[in-house]
């Protein structure tokens, strides 16, 4: 468990809740960043911060869980919690990492913690040995696929469920979000600052624990970004 991660736990129980943090303050390299009472909540907080985990209730007023975990970004890892087994196929449908049934012990909370980290260190494996051994990709703008290298690409910049990626020469628009991107990309070249910005590492000419330049263009570091951000580049 060498990556800190950060999680959200998302019931309208409030004693539930309690459960899941109290054994969740038990483990290192696992924060908590936000309980929410429910899905509404979650999803605001989703938009503006950078979350790993979530531990979901099913069974909630308004929006159940299901229809939650079907509108969240796909990399960020589902772990249902419920006290009704008859909601596990879909939720295993939904490629959740667990399907934990309450009252939740510590041992099975435990298992299924392990059970992600597991999932997620083979992913990043997986992902590195493929994304390493191209240094371009294809994208799709004005009817055609078109070739980016990546040795071109200064940034990349989000608008919606579109984004702009901002080449030595010009700007490229596809209609992708830029998670989606973000996930073809590799991990040692470049660096997701904000929700909305992706720099190519080799292209930052400064930085400070605010912003980073690149040429004439200051891009500014997130708060849920800056911490990870600022130890990467201290130490590249």
């Amino acid at each position: 468990m060498a990556k800190s991660i950060s999680c959200i736990i998302v019931d309208d129980e409030t004693i539930a809740r309690e459960v899941i943090a109290s054994h969740i303050s038990k483990l290192e390299n696992i924060t908590v960043a936000v309980e929410c009472k429910n899905a509404i909540e979650a999803f605001n907080f989703i938009s503006n911060n950078k979350v790993d985990l979530v531990f979901l209730d099913i069974n909630m007023p308004e929006i159940s869980g299901i229809a939650f975990a079907k509108s969240i970004n796909k990399d960020i890892k589902v772990i249902f919690t419920t006290a009704y087994r008859d909601y596990a196929v879909e939720g295993f449908n939904l490629q959740a990492v667990d399907y934990l049934l309450k009252p939740i012990a510590f041992g099975r909370f435990l298992k299924s913690v392990n059970r992600y980290f597991e999932l997620t260190t083979k992913q990043t494996e997986e992902k590195n040995d493929t994304s390493e051994d191209v240094d371009f990709i294809f994208v799709r703008s004005d009817r055609k696929m078109i070739k980016i290298d990546f040795d071109d690409i200064i940034y990349i910049e989000s608008y919606s469920d579109y984004i702009k990626i901002h080449l030595s020469s010009n700007i490229i628009v596809t209609r992708e979000t830029i998670s989606a991107i973000e996930a073809k990309l590799p991990k040692s070249q470049f660096l997701r600052i904000h929700r909305s910005y992706i720099v190519r590492l080799s292209k930052i000419q400064s930085f400070n624990s605010e912003t980073i330049t690149l040429g004439r263009i200051a891009l500014t570091i997130s708060r849920s970004y800056k911490k990870e951000v600022l130890k990467l580049l201290e130490n590249y």
